[in-house]
């Protein structure tokens, strides 16, 4: 069963032009987390090289595709977790960072403290040597144009946040049962500045421990941490229910308690993995056994060989999406 990565591109709805890029992308943010599992790396190693792959691609909410605040600025929130020592590491609200995601692992690792936010974190990243980037790197046309139209005084609210993609994550067990998680996102669209959703609170954005597994979480921030979605799940794991079970029950009781939506990429140490989500899509991909699997509707779940090249993977994209045209599914996401 081992080693394995699981990677999501958020929760939500994907917009049709934009389905075809994020399920390619998340492919490849499994590819290169199990590249380095397969080399002999950490699952933490893995988590975070995966993560960063989904902080370069524009197609996600996190990195250079994230969405703007009230003020359309930039301002984005990731976490680690090892689940071998439950050592963790956080940051929000930080600017001017192309992949907040090493510069939580570098917290985790260089501090003596959990998560740092704003001006702290941006201190901080300068005294480990990284680099600060243009703002206008992290703003892609399609962040702003959204932006954009979501200040206008007759913006729906709820539709405002139906279109962007969401938090992206990853999962993975390495050679030697070591569980990780990486979570990373840019928040929510329009968001008040100073917003910080659940991505970097331990329990809720993610979880590991090698006691019971390891998970990403994905969806509506403000639900998600009310009911620590993520430790949620780990503890239904605790008391016996499998990757699928756990995940279910725990989103279920996000939407009956706090109306909440939601997706998750769930492990547990022997490599038995879900992607579920109870929103109308969530765009994740796995990798385990040389066998890449994919999906992005509820009750989809195609596999190709890992080594199957890229320009096949455009071929088998343009078949997908006719299939989906054809007849979308509906329902909860089964996978693993």
């Amino acid at each position: 069963m081992l080693p394995v990565v699981v990677v999501h591109g958020g929760a939500g709805v994907v917009p049709r032009a934009r389905a075809e890029p994020s399920v390619s992308g998340v492919r490849s943010a499994a590819r290169g987390g199990y590249a380095v599992l397969r080399g002999g790396g950490s699952s933490m190693d893995a988590v975070v090289e995966a993560v960063t792959i989904l902080e370069n691609d524009p197609h996600y909410n996190a990195g250079c595709g994230s969405v703007l605040n009230v003020r359309g600025d930039v301002e984005m929130d990731a976490m680690v977790m090892d689940g071998k020592t439950l050592a963790s590491g956080a940051v929000s609200a930080v600017r001017n960072i192309a992949n907040p995601v090493q510069l939580a692992r570098l917290v985790m690792d260089k501090t003596s403290h959990v998560c740092l936010t704003a001006e702290g974190a941006q201190q901080f990243a300068r005294s480990m040597g990284v680099p600060e980037v243009p703002q206008d790197s992290l703003i892609t046309e399609y962040a702003r144009m959204r932006w954009e139209k979501n200040l206008a005084p007759d913006a729906n609210p709820v539709e405002a946040q139906m279109g962007k993609m969401g938090t992206v994550g990853a999962v993975a067990v390495d050679r030697h049962g070591n569980v990780a998680c990486a979570t990373s996102t840019g928040g929510m669209l329009n968001k008040m500045e100073g917003r910080v959703g659940d991505t970097p609170c331990i329990g809720s954005g993610g979880y590991a421990d090698n006691q019971s597994g390891a998970v990403s979480t994905t969806g509506f921030g403000e639900a998600i941490m009310k009911v620590t979605l993520a430790r949620l799940i780990l503890f239904h794991m605790e008391q016996g229910q499998t990757v699928e079970a756990a995940s279910d029950l725990a989103l279920a009781h996000l939407k009956s308690r706090v109306g909440g939506l939601a997706g998750v990429v769930t492990v547990d140490p022997q490599g038995r993995w879900a992607a579920r989500f109870n929103s109308l899509q969530m765009v994740w991909a796995a990798a385990q056994n040389d066998t890449l699997h994919y999906g992005l509707y509820a009750g989809e779940h195609f596999t190709q060989s890992l080594d199957q090249d890229q320009d096949q993977d455009q071929d088998q994209d343009q078949d997908q999406d006719q299939d989906r045209d054809q007849d979308p599914p509906q329902g909860l996401q089964t996978a693993g």
